[in-house]
Formats: structure tokens, C-alpha cells, sequence
């Protein structure tokens, strides 16, 4: 005998299934929700690389706030289509925000960015009085 089992929806998930099936549409006709990012530690430095394909680099920003660093992009397209006495207009919009906190070794003056095939490179640089030193050690 097979097992009835009850179904209940989680309903704080309910609009990030609706994010999820409708979600927003970026010009090349992908679908984005956030953008992929990875972070990595090198020495005296760190790396983060977020993918934003479809996208060109006056379609994004970047910001830091304090210690918050912000990658945010809003686009909206419209297209208007007269065509036998009917008028067509569709609208398309997409926007995503992603934001992280910064450690407090990174020089905030000291961020670069590059873009390049839809990947956004970000060093954040370590201040100098986060990176290892010798210490002397004196005899007496």
C-alpha cells in the first residue's frame, strides 16, 4: 500500500518560484536573476568575478559605501509596431542587485575594475598594515 503524503507549499518561497518562472529578461533574451559571482583570496589582494552576460558596462554599476560593496543594473527596453491600424508595445525590463560586505583590510581607494566578454573583474586590495611583516627579534 502506497503512502499518502500531505503536500505543503512553502509560501515564503512562492515569489521566488514566480521570480524563477517568469524573472527577468536582459536584452540577448536570457533570463537573469543574479549574477554568478566568484571571490577568491590571493596574496594581498582579493578577487571577485561576477558574470554579466548580455549586459555592456554603461549597463551596470558599482558603488562602495562604507564598508557595502554594491554591483546593481536596471535596464528597460520598449518597442512600439504600427502595422495594419493595430499598435503593438511591448515592454521589457531587468534589474538585479547584489551587494557584500567588505573586509576591513581592503583599501577602499584601491579597487579596480575591468570588464570584458561579460565578466566583471574586481581586485580589492589589501591596506599595507594588513599584510604580513617580519618582526626583528633582538638579542640582549
Amino acid at each position: 500500500m502506497k503512502s499518502l503524503i500531505s503536500y505543503r507549499p512553502d509560501y515564503t518561497d512562492l515569489f521566488d518560484g514566480v521570480d524563477r518562472l517568469f524573472g527577468s529578461l536582459v536584452g540577448d533574451g536570457s533570463w537573469m536573476k543574479h549574477p554568478a559571482v566568484d571571490i577568491r583570496e590571493e596574496e594581498g589582494r582579493y578577487v571577485l568575478e561576477a558574470e554579466l552576460t548580455g549586459l555592456t558596462e554603461n549597463d551596470f554599476d558599482v558603488q562602495v559605501h562604507d564598508n557595502l560593496l554594491t554591483i546593481s543594473s536596471k535596464k528597460a527596453e520598449s518597442e512600439e509596431t504600427n502595422k495594419n491600424g493595430y499598435v503593438l508595445r511591448e515592454r521589457r525590463a531587468a534589474s538585479f542587485s547584489r551587494s557584500f560586505v567588505l573586509p576591513k583590510d581592503v583599501d577602499r581607494e584601491k579597487i579596480d575594475a575591468q570588464f570584458k566578454n561579460g565578466l566583471l573583474t574586481l581586485v580589492l586590495n589589501k591596506t599595507p598594515e594588513a599584510k604580513p611583516r617580519s618582526i626583528q627579534i633582538k638579542s640582549n
